[in-house]
C-alpha cells in the first residue's frame, strides 16, 4: 500500500497517528485515575515483530540479511536519503508512533553503538512467532532469520539487565514504557501457505501454536515489569500484491468488492478472532496490566477504501508500488531493489 511518493507518505503520516491516539485512549479508559483525564506519557518504546517494524535489525544479523535488497536503494531513499534497513523508502508505522509520542525513532537491537535511552527495536524482517525448529517440524522452511519471537524477548531480558538490577526498580522503570508486541506471526503464516499448505492446514496447525506464542511472550514481558501492551492482529493478506499474484483466480467470487481475495481474508481474521479470544484471556489472568489489541486489519481496509483520500491513485493501491510486471506489478523473483524492479509513477493527487 505505501506509494513512493513523498505526497502519499504525508497522507499516512497524519492517518497512523490518528489510529494509535485510539490505542492510547484504550489506555486512558482502563486507567481508572487521574492519568486517565490526559494523554497517558510514555518515555520508552520496546517494539517486537517483523519486517513492518524492522529498524534496521536483518541487515545487521550476518552476510544473509546484509545481502537483503532492504541494504540499498531505494529503500530509504524518501525520507533518510540512506538505506537503514527497514523495509520501506520513507518511514514505518514505530516511526511515526514514536515520533508522535515526543520520542526519537528506535535504533534496531543489533547496532551496538546505538542509543537505546528511549527505547529499543528488536523487530527482525522475515522473523516468525514459532521457533524455526517447530515450523521445520511442519516441514515449513525459514529462508531469512532464525531470530522468532521467543529471541527477540530474551534480547529484550539480557538489554533489561543494563537498564535495572531488582524487579521492583525494573517495574519502576518500565512503568512508563510501551511494548508493540508484533505485527508477529504472519510469516509463519506466509510461509506455509506460499510453501503449498492448505489454509485449513494452517489453521488447525500452526493458529493455535502462534496464539499461545504471542501470549507466553506477553506474559513473560509483564512478568518482567511490563504494563502496557499493544497487540495487533494481522492484515487482510487477501489484499497484498505477493498473495494477489501467487494465487491469482479467473472466479470473480475468490475476491471482494475491494478485489482482495475473499478466503486469505477470511484466514486473516480468523487469526484475529483467536488472538482477541487470548488477549480477553490474557487480560483476566493480569488484571494490572493494561493490554490493548491493535486492529490492523480494519485501519489497512479504512485505508483501502478511502485510497483516493490519502493521496493514492485508486487504480494503483492493490498494486506493488516498487516491483515488476503483472497486474500487481509484483514478481517474486524481482522484488524491489533488485534489476528490473523499479518503482512506479504514480498519478499525483493533492494533499
Amino acid at each position: 500500500m505505501a506509494a513512493f511518493t513523498r505526497n502519499n507518505s504525508s497522507s499516512l503520516s497524519m492517518l497512523i497517528p490518528s489510529l494509535f491516539f485510539a490505542l492510547l485512549s484504550s489506555f486512558n479508559s482502563v486507567n481508572g485515575d487521574a492519568e486517565a483525564n490526559s494523554l497517558y506519557l510514555f518515555d520508552t518504546i520496546y517494539q517486537f515483530g517483523d519486517s513492518i517494524a524492522d529498524t534496521g535489525n536483518l541487515v545487521r544479523e550476518g552476510p544473509l540479511g546484509a545481502a537483503t535488497p532492504f541494504s540499498r536503494f531505494p529503500y530509504g531513499d524518501t525520507y533518510f536519503n540512506k538505506p537503514t534497513g527497514r523495509c520501506s523508502n520513507g518511514l514505518l508505522m514505530i516511526d511515526f508512533i514514536a515520533k508522535e509520542l515526543g520520542l526519537p525513532h528506535l535504533n534496531p537491537y543489533l547496532d551496538k553503538e546505538a542509543d537505546f535511552q528511549h527505547g529499543a527495536n528488536f523487530a527482525v524482517a522475515g522473523s516468525t512467532a514459532l521457533d524455526t525448529s517447530i515450523l521445520a517440524q511442519n516441514r515449513i522452511m525459514v529462508p531469512v532469520t532464525n531470530s522468532s519471537l521467543d529471541i527477540q524477548v530474551d534480547w529484550f531480558t539480557d538489554h533489561l539487565k543494563s537498564k535495572c538490577s531488582s524487579k521492583s526498580e525494573c517495574a519502576k522503570i518500565l512503568k512508563k514504557t510501551l511494548f508493540m508486541v508484533g505485527e508477529i506471526g504472519g510469516n509463519d503464516y506466509n510461509y506455509a501457505i506460499l510453501q503449498g499448505k492448505t489454509i485449513d492446514e494452517v489453521k488447525a496447525d500452526l493458529v493455535p501454536k502462534v496464539i499461545q506464542t504471542i501470549k507466553n511472550a506477553a506474559e513473560k514481558l509483564i512478568d518482567l515489569g511490563g504494563v502496557h501492551l499493544v497487540i495487533p492482529g494481522n492484515f487482510p493478506i487477501g489484499c497484498l500484491p505477493i498473495y494477489l499474484t501467487a494465487f491469482k483466480s479467473d472466479n470473480s467470487s475468490a475476491y471482494d468488492k475491494a478485489g482482495c481475495l475473499r478466503g486469505l481474508n477470511k484466514f486473516a481474521l480468523f487469526h484475529n478472532h483467536h488472538l482477541e479470544q487470548m488477549l480477553h484471556q490474557l487480560r483476566k489472568e493480569h488484571p494490572d496490566a493494561l493490554i490493548v489489541y491493535a486492529d490492523y486489519y480494519n485501519a489497512f481496509k479504512s485505508v483501502l477504501g478511502n485510497a483516493t483520500l490519502h493521496g493514492f491513485d485508486k487504480e494503483s493501491v492493490l498494486k506493488a508500488c516498487c516491483g515488476s510486471g503483472g497486474d500487481y506489478n509484483f514478481d517474486l523473483t524481482k522484488l524491489c531493489g533488485f534489476d528490473g524492479a523499479r518503482p512506479r509513477v504514480l498519478t499525483q493527487t493533492k494533499d
